[in-house]
């Protein structure tokens, strides 16, 4: 069994990141409601606790709590801003709105040794974002650091392996961050490491063959580097247990079909190409709202896969490459999120199906994929293949989802992928793609009047898609991206850039 630490979420917006910078030392971590039962805690036998921030104050009514266990001694515990409130608050100690709110960056101050802060510098910035303090610390903790503003900063009782910060190590304004977190995952947690793409790999084989066994699975293609890891990892548990099916929704990009059809010939894995186009339009006429175009494809998803496992045969399940990002924002990790979207292969899937579901990434952030799918001998085209939701084009049509609409973004989408590509920027942008607008709007081409539509850009910057910021791409790029898709896309008179990130925005517009 691999080690664990927990991550309680009290809904602050570093939650997801704290997950991630634990994971960068190689240490599993996996978020959890701060109101989990203790006996659910106990069930992971977790190597250490981290408390999240938050945006409540821990003294008014009804303000998020965890379970008072979690504060026995059992396991080391690190609170971190709300975390350190709340510690202090249901220890004993006094938590009050402070004088004046403290965000941004403070210089830190190491006022005596600790294990947490072992190996640093008696003074660096730490960045800061509250407005409660602790004034005062339950009894047997001491004080270890200070900022001019926050006397208490951090405080800890190593008798119980109790440690609590203030400020935010896993944000990178954070000098020392990644330091501390370190300490305490094996300083105080004794930690190992284990969590290496190689560990994954084997424990992810041996967790689908333990769940098969010697049922067949099918598994749903679309040529990424998701699906693709997934359909690898299965075919080595079960070998030729497995059929991958790729069903063409009619909502793909320009040529994806032969491109993907082409890929999967070289894993010598069995495939099926349904095109299904005409039922999936069929149930998207007239849809304008976001929500029911997922849970429409993600039905009608499972609807294809289940017939075609009646027409095959003793099919048990159905792999599909979730990933940790689609859970968090499905909202399915945490009682105290909000729900961002829904995900198709997440919150769009019927409340009764015949198939389980095989979800070995289900835990995996993007860039932990893609470090599996290089020691799994994936091909880098496929790896470094940016994102494509579930949904296809379908979300990226604002408004109904027709043939012609369908054709209008799928040219441009086209278009500002074959620019940025020769600009040599792929590697570098998270995601780039087009948006159809709703709206229409007047122009003059050819000295006569037109009404067309309008198309928006997208290009943006992000290591895992929980945040996201946009690309500074060239004037001179985005020039030629407006003026061939204005040129070579009918009915087409108007090109913006989104400049929004991710929050506030999201990065899809639906």
């Amino acid at each position: 069994m691999r080690e664990v630490v927990i991550v309680l979420d009290f809904g602050s917006q570093y939650t997801n990141l704290i997950a991630r910078r634990i994971r960068e030392q190689q240490v599993y971590s996996e978020i959890l409601p701060c109101d989990v039962s203790f006996d659910e805690i106990e069930k992971r036998n977790p190597k250490g606790i981290i408390l999240s921030g938050g945006p409540s104050s821990v003294y008014e009514e009804g303000s998020p709590k965890c379970n008072p266990l979690v504060f026995s001694g059992k396991y080391p515990v690190l609170g971190i801003c709300y975390g350190m409130q709340l510690m202090a608050y249901m220890l004993g100690g006094k938590v009050i709105k402070g004088e004046k709110g403290e965000f941004g960056k403070a210089l830190l101050k190491i006022e005596r040794d600790s294990m947490l802060f072992d190996g640093l510098e008696r003074e660096f910035i730490a960045w800061m974002s509250h407005n409660d303090i602790v004034i005062k610390p339950p009894d047997n903790f001491r004080i270890t650091a200070s900022t001019d503003n926050t006397p208490v900063s951090a405080m800890e009782d190593p008798d119980r392996n109790l440690y609590a910060v203030q400020f935010h190590p896993e944000v990178v304004h954070t000098i020392n961050g990644d330091k501390i977190i370190r300490n305490f995952l094996y300083k105080i947690c004794s930690c190992s490491g284990d969590w290496t793409p190689e560990h994954f790999i084997n424990e992810a084989i041996e967790n689908i063959r333990e769940t098969v066994k010697d049922g067949r699975v099918i598994c749903a293609l679309s040529g990424g580097v998701d699906s693709t890891t997934t359909a690898v990892l299965v075919h080595k548990a079960i070998g030729d247990n497995l059929i991958c099916i790729f069903v063409n929704q009619g909502t793909l990009r320009q040529n994806e079909v032969e491109q993907v059809l082409n890929t999967l010939k070289n894993f010598n894995m069995r495939v099926e190409y349904v095109d299904a186009t005409d039922r999936f339009l069929e149930r998207l006429k007239g849809i304008t709202d976001p929500e029911k175009k997922r849970k429409i494809i993600g039905y009608e998803f499972v609807s294809v896969f289940e017939e075609i496992a009646t027409r095959l045969g003793n099919i048990d399940f159905l792999a599909q490459g979730t990933l940790y990002p689609d859970v968090i924002e499905s909202a399915t990790s945490s009682q105290k999120a909000h729900k961002i979207k829904t995900h198709h292969n997440v919150g769009g899937l019927p409340e009764k199906m015949r198939l389980k579901l095989v979800e070995p990434l289900r835990y995996l952030f993007k860039d932990e994929v893609r470090k599996v799918a290089l020691s799994l001998g994936i091909p880098e085209r496929i790896v470094y293949r940016q994102p494509f939701p579930g949904p296809g084009l379908a979300i990226r049509i604002i408004g109904e989802v027709t043939r012609e609409r369908l054709e209008i973004i799928r040219k441009a989408d086209y278009i500002i992928s074959t620019e940025i590509e020769k600009a040599g920027l792929s590697r570098e942008l998270w995601q780039y793609f087009g948006v159809l607008l709703p709206e229409m709007s007047v122009g003059v081409m050819g000295d006569k009047r037109t009404f067309g539509h309008v198309v928006a850009v997208r290009a943006i910057l992000s290591e895992d898609g929980m945040t996201a910021d946009w690309a500074r791409l060239p004037y001179s790029l985005l020039e030629t991206i407006s003026n061939r898709i204005i040129n070579e896309v009918p009915k087409v008179n108007r090109v913006v850039y989104d400049i929004s990130s991710k929050p506030p925005a999201t990065i899809e517009w639906e």
